[in-house]
């Protein structure tokens, strides 16, 4: 047989022919992504810009004068036409600068900083505990369809989504921070400043949030590799003589993680959600709290960092959950070879 030898065309031409989908994929998540945060700048800045509110007046207080007013709100720009605050807002937004609190004058910015790797450790925990314990449940009902396992994994599973988050987290404090005093009950630690000590802070708010996207992820990847472990590859696999676990860890749970990852990043927007009320069962300073207050005052920049935050987070995690799960589909591989 004739070895064929490419030359460096066509090793370009391989090249391209390779990287040229996974350009063009990347490039339209971006452009969607790009689309859906102007038209949600847009809608989050109509809100704010329709509320019947008047945050200088409320600032100023009743004894106000209304030329007092006037002039408080020629300051902050509140006089504008809609568009032209619109799109010095969203220049400003762009550059990093969501203005500052008309009530405390701290940079919005600034503040979300603070507060959003508060909700970041939670949802971070959350998601690597929903994965580990989420995959290993599933996984073993699948194995032992049928079983006590399986049986015990549903009902668990069950169990995990109908009990309220607050609830699961007032039942941990009671028991890891009352009863047993191993966890603190409140507050949160830097990890820069002390790793061990911002782990103790977050696992219980974590493993709280842990609970509903874990019991998706093990419905969903039990009924994944029951259907896929039925396949006739695996058929195959086996008259070849593979391994039980070289045939599930190899072949078969690369194929049925798809819709357990698909089912997981729909849940991402709902943890940071979920995060606010864990926030207040555990006494945590996130962003959550920080929403409540600028909503309560109308503090108009804050209210809009919030959002603003939020739908960057869900674009984050829906493009990255899109190219993990680009990745695991057997015909997008097949076209990135």
């Amino acid at each position: 047989m004739t070895e064929i030898t490419l030359g460096p065309r066509g090793r370009r031409a391989g090249a391209t022919r390779v990287l040229l989908p996974a350009v063009r994929r990347v490039a339209a998540l971006l452009a969607t992504a790009l689309i859906v945060a102007l038209i949600s700048s847009l809608v989050i800045f109509a809100l704010t810009f329709l509320s019947p509110s008047d945050p200088a007046a409320q600032k100023l207080g009743q004894n106000a004068t209304l030329e007092q007013v006037v002039e408080l709100r020629h300051l902050w720009g509140l006089d504008r036409p809609f568009v032209v605050q619109y799109f010095s807002w969203l220049g400003d937004a762009v550059s990093g600068d969501l203005g500052r609190s008309y009530f405390s004058d701290i940079p919005v910015a600034q503040s979300l900083g603070q507060r959003l790797a508060v909700d970041l450790s939670i949802v971070s925990v959350a998601v690597v505990l929903a994965v580990l314990f989420g995959a290993a449940a599933g996984i073993a009902a699948a194995v032992w369809r049928g079983s006590v396992v399986d049986r015990l994994v549903t009902a668990v599973s069950s169990l995990a989504l109908t009990v309220p988050v607050f609830l699961v987290g007032v039942m941990l404090v009671v028991l890891f921070a009352v009863t047993w005093r191993w966890l603190p009950a409140s507050g949160y630690v830097p990890i820069a400043k002390d790793p061990l000590d911002w782990l103790r802070h977050v696992i219980m708010p974590g493993f709280t949030l842990s609970l509903l996207p874990g019991a998706v992820v093990a419905r969903q990847l039990r009924t994944s590799l029951v259907s896929s472990l039925g396949e006739n590859y695996v058929v195959g696999a086996r008259l070849r003589g593979l391994s039980p676990a070289h045939i599930l860890f190899g072949h078969t749970l690369r194929n049925a993680a798809g819709p357990a990852l698909a089912t997981l990043g729909l849940e991402l927007p709902d943890l940071l959600g979920g995060a606010v009320v864990v926030e207040t069962v555990f006494g945590l300073p996130g962003i959550g709290r920080y929403a409540l207050q600028g909503a309560t005052s109308h503090d108009v920049p804050v209210i809009q960092g919030v959002l603003l935050v939020t739908v960057a987070f869900v674009l984050i995690s829906n493009i990255t959950v899109d190219t993990l799960l680009s990745r695991l589909r057997p015909a997008t591989r097949e076209e990135h070879r």
